[in-house]
């Protein structure tokens, strides 16, 4: 599969590559039928959240239908942290591994229900988790869950619903105590330049920088790592400290 080269760019640059492009009705990523073919896979797993992160489901489609391949095709389509774990279990049935599957999704609700007895009672930070710096976008999707169950309540954005465009006045206007830098396709260290900016955007806030492109933005069992990181940072002492997030700005909460 071909793409959009953003090696070097910066995230604005990013931004206006693939708004360029989509305005032209250009693809932003291409398969390559020839080396799909060559895999005969009996199971393909594709995607319709995102045409920015990967190859939507429909060309996928198309292309075995061309090449006259019976692969299964699973298309994967989460909005929130319970779909997501649904498909795990979604994968291992069409896999042929339920049992295994409703194991991983078994222990991954129990690392979950362990964070939310380790945080019950505590007051609840209000949370601001930006997914993009240049524009500025909240995450959306399963992110608000993510904060949620980490002992937060998130801000400017709304589980299950698309990440947006937002403003720094209105981040601002959200008054956050905790503002969690998570760019989308980046891990801690990028993560933490952005985080820089946004600091300078948002004088005065605590700001933390975390490995959005490990624990935050891909829908996998890697989310659950994501609460507990984003619950190290809200409930310092109650939760263990997570080496997957960084503070930028302000002070760690005490709680």
């Amino acid at each position: 599969m071909g793409g959009l080269d953003t090696v070097g760019l910066s995230p604005g640059e990013i931004d206006a590559a693939v708004r360029a492009r989509v305005a032209a009705g250009e693809d932003l990523y291409t398969l390559h039928a020839g080396a799909l073919a060559e895999l005969a896979p009996d199971l393909v797993i594709t995607q319709d959240l995102c045409q920015v992160c990967a190859l939507p489901a429909g060309a996928v489609t198309d292309a075995l239908a061309h090449l006259g391949t019976t692969a299964d095709v699973l298309t994967l389509d989460p909005h929130t942290l319970d779909d997501v774990l649904a498909t795990i279990t979604a994968v291992g049935a069409r896999a042929g591994v339920p049992d295994r599957a409703a194991e991983v999704a078994d222990a991954l609700r129990a690392r979950l229900a362990a964070v939310a007895r380790a945080v019950a009672g505590r007051p609840r930070p209000r949370v601001a988790v930006v997914e993009w710096v240049d524009p500025p976008f909240t995450a959306g999707h399963w992110v608000p869950d993510l904060v949620t169950a980490a002992g937060g309540e998130p801000v400017g954005a709304v589980a299950g619903t698309r990440s947006v465009p937002t403003t720094w006045d209105a981040l601002e206007a959200g008054d956050p105590e905790v503002v969690l830098v998570a760019p989308c396709g980046f891990g801690l260290e990028a993560a933490v330049e952005q985080a820089r900016e946004v600091a300078a955007h948002l004088p005065g806030r605590t700001v933390w920088a975390i490995d959005a492109d490990g624990l935050v933005v891909r829908p996998g069992p890697r989310l659950v790592d994501g609460v507990e990181a984003i619950a190290s940072v809200l409930h310092p002492g109650a939760v263990p400290a997570s080496a997957a997030v960084a503070l930028v700005a302000g002070s760690p909460a005490q709680r």
